[in-house]
């Protein structure tokens, strides 16, 4: 609820929606999501924008995560379909 991550004791700067992505992957590891359904869950049902949204957050996301390179790798592409996040790597 308070929209707050940390990674080696020190505060990630994440905007609420890089949050909420982040928090949605690894709460499901394993589980693909397409992108369509990523811009329904996090961006909700009203959104008319592109797809492209969620690679661009990603990749933000994944840069943030660059101090811990095994986190930021978690992050799997799914080609064709979307991002999972593998806990084991």
């Amino acid at each position: 609820s308070s929209y707050q991550a940390w990674l080696h004791d020190k505060p990630i700067a994440l905007t609420p929606k890089e949050y909420e992505l982040l928090k949605l992957l690894v709460t499901n590891p394993g589980r693909a999501f397409s992108r369509d359904e990523l811009l329904e869950r996090i961006w909700g049902y009203e959104y008319y924008g592109d797809t492209r949204t969620v690679d661009v957050h990603i990749r933000h996301l994944r840069a943030k995560l660059a101090a811990a390179p095994e986190l930021a790798a978690g992050i799997e592409t799914v080609r064709g379909i979307g991002y999972r996040f593998v806990r084991d790597l």
